[in-house]
């Protein structure tokens, strides 16, 4: 996490020193293809136009650190997509010093490729249908382009300019978008027969909002004859909800609904009626262990004994040791201090033997990570630093046995990017086993956390968005020493967090965060702060985190798709524990959450009631006092163990649903 009021305060631009001079930038509006590169130049001139004679200009970014970076001369090296704030500072000999503020647009490259969504292969006489196109460049960023559509029978098959798709007469023809140079076809074939009948069944006529109902739809002809290989069109009404194009319909209310489904000319309704979810539960804090000398990081426990494990930020240089035997009554029983800044993550060996911790932010540069003995565990002795081409620090370790290949630890590396992965098979004697990255420029690569499950490791990649590869699963031949690419999500975060640039300024920060794979979803958390603090506040009252935590469809894993999404109303979401049918999370500002994440999911979690508990973890006693800032949270046995980065460690428990209270009758 990087703070706005840094960012704020590197970005505010002053005024002109002198009324008889000026600062000119040029180009005056700088635009740059996202990872390619621009020079920025800049002069001071004198009240006649001309160049000042000593006047010395640098170069100073004041945003946008994870998108691109700027060199003193004026050279912009665009990492990826967004805009990147640049404070030019002038300075004149005996005069006070200039300063300008430009922003610097980093925009996707042409049109290379366009995707149809859904799009319809076979339609029936009258049916029609709305494409919906998805313009990337060849980095696979998102554009904005209006795709020009055209048929090539126009008899049978018609298309609007808004790709309103109409079937004329039967027959096929060929639907063409273009792009710039980008173009995309789609064969669709209209079938002989009219519907003369439609039959739509619901897969539960009964449900709670957020359950998952489908239909299954009948179609025939006037013989009676069904016809098959085609697609409705749905909609339903009234209350909020959501259905796709395949039918699956979400209600976020209790209520009745009607949904419909529309087939050339003929439609078919049915009736569905949602009770509340009614998942929400009572909270017992029932532990806590206040940290108010150092902000709070990551707390991991050990595997097997009734300890845990505690980083501290802000200069703290320690992890702690905790005895939680006595949940009342966590108790500090030792800590280990390293020349670290931030300990920002932590994780044991399965076998619980031995414990890694990261460096961030070493003075010494010596950054990396410290693996430590846990002969006994309540006093973990470090046996070894791995530094070896990790200088720049690393934010986040995912620890991961496979009886193939042993023990590996896999870390991200804040300087390139890249992900590491060190054989761990002999705990106090580590050596890479491989480095792997995505291909982007390095101003723009930044890999955040890793989740490894299955032999398949979830990378939280930024810019990059989810990145999945094989180390071990054999689905694409890889392994620790030789990881393969599997798969790739990546999703407009500009647009996503429109909102964010519009209340805080551009050079925010935004990129995929954490990961978490379960069932056959990968739930993905978004890290998002505003570029500048609410103008004349201070405390909690100046900023806010922002996010949003998606769920991410693999069944088909070499397509990853969103289906669902999770935001608090108020902060952001950080890292996730999934345990049974709960997804827990620290969300920032909006404290512990967890949400009910049972069934099938689709849609807006939080307007479908999904929430279950929600504690507001902020303390009047805290490191800073009367705010809430949860980091995380570690769930065994029952218990969220919580981590906010302001005030330390609380151990909650979610109570049973209460029982409903019974009417009395009165005779």
């Amino acid at each position: 996490m990087v703070s706005w009021f840094v960012l704020a305060a590197l970005s505010q631009a002053q005024p002109a020193a002198s009324a008889q001079a000026r600062l000119e930038v040029s180009p005056a509006d700088p635009v740059v293809i996202a990872e390619d590169t621009l020079r920025l130049r800049a002069r001071v001139l004198d009240a006649s136009g001309q160049p000042v004679s000593g006047a010395q200009v640098r170069f100073i970014a004041a945003g946008g650190r994870f998108e691109g970076s700027i060199d003193p001369d004026g050279l912009v090296r665009s990492g990826s997509t967004g805009t990147m704030p640049v404070t030019v500072v002038a300075q004149i000999p005996g005069q006070p010093t200039m300063t300008r503020r430009v922003e610097v647009r980093m925009v996707p490259g042409p049109a290379a490729s366009i995707t149809l969504d859904g799009a319809p292969s076979r339609m029936v006489t009258g049916q029609r249908v709305v494409l919906v196109p998805t313009v990337r460049s060849a980095a696979g960023d998102t554009r904005t382009d209006r795709v020009a559509w055209s048929s090539s029978n126009p008899a049978v098959i018609g298309v609007s300019a808004d790709g309103l798709v109409e079937a004329r007469a039967l027959g096929r023809a060929t639907i063409t978008g273009r792009a710039d140079r980008a173009t995309v076809t789609q064969a669709v074939q209209v079938v002989a027969s009219r519907v003369a009948s439609l039959a739509l069944t619901p897969s539960a006529k009964d449900a709670r909002t957020g359950d998952v109902i489908r239909f299954s739809v009948a179609a025939r002809d006037a013989a009676g004859k069904p016809i098959t290989g085609v697609a409705p069109s749905w909609s339903f009404s009234p209350g909020q909800g959501v259905i796709d194009a395949d039918g699956a319909f979400t209600g976020y209310e209790g209520g009745t609904y009607v949904v419909t489904a529309t087939l050339g000319t003929q439609s078919a309704q049915a009736v569905v009626r949602l009770t509340p979810r009614d998942v929400r539960r009572p909270a017992t804090v029932i532990g806590r262990l206040p940290r108010t000398g150092f902000t709070t990081e990551e707390v991991w426990l050990h595997p097997t004994r009734e300890i845990a494990y505690l980083g501290t930020g802000s200069g703290g240089d320690r992890m702690y040791t905790i005895d939680i035997s006595d949940k009342s009554k966590p108790v500090v029983t030792d800590s280990i201090v390293e020349n670290t800044r931030r300990v920002n993550d932590i994780m044991t060996s399965p076998d619980g033997t031995h414990m890694v911790f990261t460096r961030e932010g070493a003075s010494d540069r010596k950054n990396g990570i410290v693996i430590a003995t846990l002969d006994d565990p309540l006093h973990p002795k470090k046996c070894a630093d791995f530094t070896e081409g990790l200088t720049g620090g690393v934010h986040s370790t995912f620890v991961y046995r496979q009886e193939k290949y042993g023990t590996h630890i896999y870390l991200t590396n804040d300087g390139t990017g890249a992900i590491h992965i060190i054989d761990w098979n002999t705990p106090c004697q580590p050596k890479t086993a491989a480095v792997w990255k995505t291909p982007r420029p390095d101003a723009g690569r930044s890999l955040h956390d890793i989740d490894v499950q299955d032999g398949l490791a979830y990378l939280s990649y930024w810019n990059d968005g989810l990145v999945i590869l094989d180390i071990g699963n054999g689905i694409k031949g890889g392994s620790p020493s030789n990881p393969q690419v599997v798969s790739q999500y990546k999703y407009d975060l500009n647009d996503l967090y429109r909102q964010v640039e519009a209340s805080g300024g551009p050079g925010f920060i935004r990129g995929t965060h954490t990961a978490w794979r379960h069932k056959n979803y990968v739930f993905i958390a978004d890290e998002v702060f505003p570029a500048a603090p609410v103008k004349g506040a201070k405390d909690a009252a100046a900023g806010r985190a922002y996010g949003r935590l998606q769920v991410v469809d693999v069944s088909d894993i070499a397509k990853p798709k969103s289906v669902a999404f999770y935001e608090p109303e108020y902060g952001g979401v950080h890292n996730v524990w999934v345990a049974g049918d709960t997804l827990y999370m620290g969300a920032y500002n909006a404290g512990f959450r967890a949400f009910d994440i049972s069934g099938e999911l689709r849609g807006d979690l939080r307007a479908q009631q999904r929430e279950m508990v929600h504690v507001n973890t902020a303390d009047l006693d805290g490191y800073v006092k009367n705010a809430a800032m949860t980091w995380g949270v570690v769930v065994r046995n029952g218990l969220a163990y919580v981590n906010d980065m302001y005030n330390g460690l609380w151990i909650v428990r979610m109570e049973p649903k209460p029982e409903p209270k019974k009417t009395a009758i009165v005779p």
